[in-house]
């Protein structure tokens, strides 16, 4: 089994950086779900942060996000999404220049994670270039032996009634669908939509969390009502499949009681 976390839509914002938005809440929350991540026992393989690191995109926030993430017992991979600027990513996780995507794989525990950059500029929406295409098809030929976790932002489209700048556009996700058909998918992690969701698109899990800047009202069906509210997910990859867990972080929930250990084996 592969125990790993998956975070998404940090939106830190350095307190210098200006961001009319910037309550402090995310910086708050970023360092308490990392003393939360250290403190578990067995610690997980790795832990993915897919996309919107930062709220504006410059070099201060992401500074700020690389030493909030430091402390992490555990590898962390990123992704990149709306809110984040490649240039100020680039500069201060990639040491190099340019506006580039950003996409890449790496194999942790026995999964081979593919990470792909979903940004347009200037679009709340998403998509997936050639070049990105061009590599998933050399990365799913690599480490043949070992599942495919893909990371990506934006998530497929899987309601084409849906609202467009929720998902990438439908034809990236069409091509992903035949790019990805008859390969060993473990599942998809994705964000930017705020909500604790879990889809079965084409026979592979999409697994999106709310993450740590605020959640979404689902029974508003009308406008788009922001409520308090932060999540991380505890996932599990066995030969199997893949399980997830969502891990509320706030607000904080009353305590109501503990059930030793002794008396839960104890149940039958």
């Amino acid at each position: 089994m592969t125990r790993f976390i998956h975070l998404t839509d940090l939106h830190v914002s350095h307190p210098d950086a200006n961001d009319p938005k910037d309550m402090g809440t995310s910086r708050a929350a970023l360092k308490r779900v990392v003393g939360a991540i250290n403190a578990m026992d067995p610690q997980p393989e790795f832990v993915v942060a897919s996309g919107d690191l930062t709220n504006m995109g410059d070099v201060a926030s992401y500074g700020l996000v690389r030493d909030l993430l430091a402390p992490l017992k555990a590898p962390v991979v990123l992704s990149i999404g709306n809110h984040d600027l490649r240039a100020g990513f680039r500069e201060v996780f990639s040491g190099d220049k340019g506006d580039a995507p950003y996409f890449h794989d790496v194999v942790h525990g026995n999964l081979h994670v593919i990470t792909l950059d979903t940004k347009v500029p200037e679009k709340v929406a998403g998509s997936i270039c050639d070049a990105q295409f061009a590599f998933l098809s050399e990365a799913l030929e690599r480490h043949a032996n070992l599942p495919k976790l893909i990371v990506m932002h934006h998530p497929p489209r899987v309601d084409d009634t849906g609202l467009p700048w929720g998902t990438i556009d439908l034809a990236a996700t069409e091509r992903l669908a035949t790019a990805l058909k008859g390969q060993n998918i473990a599942g998809i992690l994705s964000g930017h939509i705020h909500i604790n969701q879990v889809h079965y698109w084409n026979g592979i899990p999409i697994c999106i969390n709310s993450g740590l800047n605020y959640t979404v009202d689902l029974l508003e069906r009308q406008d788009l009502r922001l409520l308090e509210g932060t999540t991380m997910t505890i996932c599990e990859h066995r030969a199997s499949g893949l399980s997830v867990s969502f891990v509320p972080l706030s607000p904080a929930q009353a305590d109501l009681g503990t059930i030793d250990r002794a008396r839960l084996l104890a149940f039958t």
